[in-house]
C-alpha cells in the first residue's frame, strides 16, 4: 500500500462540505429538480470512478470488484460493467442481506448480468492475478462496526498487494465523523460523489482515504445554489485573508501583541510563540515571562521586547496591547493563575492555549472575544469527558466547546476543526504528520495572535492561522519528509506563506 497522507487536486475538490445526513436528502432533491433519475446518478458515479481507476492504473488487467448490499454496491456493478466492456478481466464478489437491494442498485446489478457478468458469493476464494481492487462494500450510511462477513472482506483487501480504489468513501469510515468503529478499507484512491463529506477530511480520514477525487455528477449548478454550514479551508484562501500591505503602513498598524507564559523550564515555548508572531507580521511583540528567561530569549530573538511578568508590567501591558496570547509554558501554579485572572477581563481579542486551557477547565467561563486552541486532551478536560468521546465526533465536540466557552474554538488534530459562536464551522485541510512534535502548538498560537493584531476577525484569524501553519509544514515535508520536523523549522517557510501570491497558491 502507498503512503496514506491524503492528496488531492485542489482545482477538483470543492470548498463546501455537506453533513452526511443532509447530503443524502439533497441528492434526491437535486436529481428531481434537474429531471435526473437516481439510477442515472449511479451510472455517472460508476463512470467517474472507472475513469479514475483506469487513469491511475492503466496497466491493470484483472479487477476485483467488491459490492455491498447498498447503493455503493450499485456503483460497483457499474464499474464492473464498464471494465468488462474495456476488455479487463473482472471478478465480482457481492454480499447478501435480508433487506432488499435498493432500486437503483438492483438496476445496476441487472445491467451487469445482462452484460454477461457473473456474481460470486462474498466468501468465494480470490483468484490469482488480481492487480486492482474496487471497494463498493459500504456507503455513507455506516453508523457502527461492519459485521463479521464484511470485516473479513475488508481485512482480505487490505492484506492483498493490489491497490484499492474506494467508491464514495472507504468502507468502514463514518461519513459524518471520520471515525472507524471497526474494520476499514485502506484505500489508495477514493472517488467521492456529489459533495464532500466531513468524514473524508477529519478524524481517521488521512489514514485511509489515500488520494481524494471528487465528481459532482452534473449537479454542480444545483450545489452552487445551496448553502452549507461547513467550509474546507486550504492554501487557496490565504490571498483573501492576507492582502498586500499598504506601502505607507507602519508597525503600529500591524498589532501590539502581548504574550504571557514561560514558567520555570519553559522559556522555549514562549520564545517560539513570540518568534512565530513576528514571522507572521505582528508589528510589535512584548513577552512577559520569568526573569531568568529574558536574556536567552532576547539573545535568540532581539526583536522581541521581553520583560519580567510582574503585576505592574502586566497592568501596563494590558493597557498597551491590542491582542493578548496566554498559555504557552504558563504552568498551573500561583504565578500563572494570577496572570490569567487579570487577563480574563481584557476587552480586546485574546487567545488562550496550553495551561490557560487547563486552568479554564477548573474555573470555566464564557467569553466572546477569545480563541481557544485545545488539542483533544485539553478539549476533553474542558468538557469533562474522555479523549475518545472528543474524537468520536470532532465537529460536534468543537461546537460543544463553543457553546460552553464562547468565542472561537480551534480543535487541533488531523483535519483541525474551527467553530464560532455564530455557527461557522471550518475544516482545515492542510498539514501532515511531521507536525506531531513538541512546540507546534506554541507556534500556532503566535501565528493566530499576530493575525488578530492585523485586524482579522476571530474566526478568520483562527482559520487563516491554521492554514498558514499547515501550509508551511506541508512545504517543508515536500522537501525533507515528515520525520524530524521541528516547530522552529517552520519560521522561514512561514514568512513566505503569509506573503501569498496567486502563483504560490496554484502550486500548493
Amino acid at each position: 500500500m502507498t503512503d496514506h497522507t491524503v492528496k488531492k487536486n485542489p482545482a477538483s475538490i470543492p470548498h463546501s462540505v455537506w453533513p452526511a445526513d443532509d447530503l443524502r436528502r439533497a441528492e434526491k432533491e437535486a436529481a428531481d429538480s434537474l429531471g435526473i433519475t437516481l439510477y442515472e446518478l449511479m451510472r455517472r458515479a460508476g463512470e467517474a470512478a472507472f475513469t479514475v481507476a483506469r487513469t491511475a492504473y492503466p496497466q491493470s488487467r484483472h479487477w476485483l470488484i467488491l459490492c455491498g448490499h447498498v447503493n455503493n454496491g450499485g456503483d460497483g456493478y457499474v464499474v464492473a460493467r464498464l471494465a468488462l466492456a474495456a476488455g479487463i478481466t473482472v471478478t465480482l464478489l457481492a454480499t447478501e442481506s435480508d433487506k432488499p437491494l435498493p432500486e437503483e442498485a438492483t438496476d445496476a446489478r441487472q445491467a451487469w448480468l445482462d452484460a454477461a457478468g457473473i456474481i460470486h458469493a462474498a466468501d468465494t476464494p480470490w483468484p490469482e492475478g488480481i492487480d486492482l481492487i474496487v471497494d463498493g462494500i459500504l456507503g455513507t450510511g455506516l453508523r457502527s462496526a461492519p459485521r463479521d462477513e464484511v470485516a473479513g472482506l475488508i481485512a482480505h483487501a487490505n492484506q492483498h498487494a493490489a491497490p484499492i480504489v474506494a467508491l464514495d468513501i472507504p468502507s468502514g469510515l463514518v461519513a459524518q465523523t471520520g471515525t472507524t468503529p471497526g474494520a476499514v478499507i485502506n484505500a489508495d484512491h477514493t472517488v467521492t460523489f456529489i459533495a464532500l463529506k466531513p468524514g473524508l477530511l477529519t478524524g481517521k480520514a488521512r489514514d485511509v482515504v489515500g488520494t481524494l477525487h471528487h465528481h459532482a455528477l452534473g449537479l454542480e449548478g444545483w450545489l452552487a445554489g445551496q448553502e452549507t454550514a461547513i467550509t474546507r479551508f486550504d492554501a487557496s484562501h490565504l490571498a483573501q485573508w492576507l492582502p498586500p500591505r499598504r506601502p505607507t503602513s507602519h508597525k503600529g498598524d500591524h498589532g501590539r501583541l502581548v504574550i504571557i507564559g514561560g514558567d520555570h523550564g519553559t522559556a522555549g515555548a514562549i520564545r517560539m510563540t513570540g518568534e512565530a508572531a513576528l514571522r507572521t507580521g505582528a508589528g510589535l511583540v512584548r513577552v512577559l515571562t520569568r526573569r531568568e528567561n529574558i536574556a536567552p530569549i532576547v539573545t535568540a530573538r532581539p526583536e522581541l521586547m521581553v520583560h519580567e511578568l510582574t503585576p505592574k508590567a502586566l497592568d501596563d501591558s494590558l493597557q498597551w496591547a491590542d491582542v493578548v496570547v496566554i498559555g504557552p509554558g504558563l504552568g498551573q501554579e500561583t504565578w500563572g493563575k494570577e496572570a490569567l485572572r487579570k487577563v480574563e477581563n481584557f476587552r480586546h481579542a485574546m487567545l488562550w492555549d496550553a495551561d490557560a486551557l487547563n486552568l479554564l477547565a477548573i474555573n470555566p467561563d464564557k467569553r466572546h472575544n477569545r480563541i481557544l486552541t485545545p488539542h483533544p486532551g485539553e478539549a476533553a478536560r474542558l468538557l469533562n469527558c474522555s479523549v475518545a468521546e472528543i474524537e468520536s465526533d470532532r465537529l460536534h465536540s468543537a461546537q460543544r466547546l463553543v457553546k460552553r466557552y464562547g468565542g472561537v474554538v480551534v480543535l487541533k488534530g488531523a483535519g483541525t476543526v474551527v467553530a464560532s459562536e455564530s455557527g461557522e464551522t471550518g475544516i482545515v485541510d492542510v498539514g501532515n504528520a511531521g507536525m506531531a512534535s513538541g512546540g507546534m502548538g506554541d507556534v500556532l498560537s503566535g501565528i493566530i495572535g499576530a493575525l488578530l493584531g492585523q485586524k482579522l476577525a476571530l474566526y478568520d484569524a483562527a482559520c487563516a492561522g491554521c492554514v498558514a501553519h499547515g501550509v508551511a509544514a506541508d512545504r517543508l515535508a515536500g522537501h525533507y519528509g515528515t520525520r524530524g520536523m521541528l516547530a522552529t523549522d517552520l519560521f522561514d517557510t512561514l514568512r513566505r506563506v503569509v506573503n501569498p501570491k496567486i502563483t504560490d497558491v496554484e502550486n500548493d
